[in-house]
């Protein structure tokens, strides 16, 4: 997934400018805690069925971008 800016936006008026799935409230930080917690896909999903794989898997892609950036800039 090379395009996850396609799912994640970032507004300063949502979530207090945290990272978001795109036309929801549901923070990429949350989707990461949830997965770090065992949680499948699928049960993300039935908890949260506005969204989908696809839109699970760009948060996992934008926190490696975002670990790929920190480590370059230290």
């Amino acid at each position: 997934m090379q395009f996850y800016q396609k799912y994640i936006e970032i507004d300063s008026s949502v979530r207090f400018g945290k990272p978001v799935i795109l036309g929801t409230r549901i923070s990429v930080a949350d989707i990461l805690e949830m997965l770090a917690n065992g949680m499948s896909f699928k049960e993300i999903i039935v908890d949260f069925p506005q969204i989908n794989e696809t839109q699970i898997l760009a948060c996992l892609k934008y926190a490696s971008d975002k670990e790929r950036k920190l480590a370059v800039a230290v």
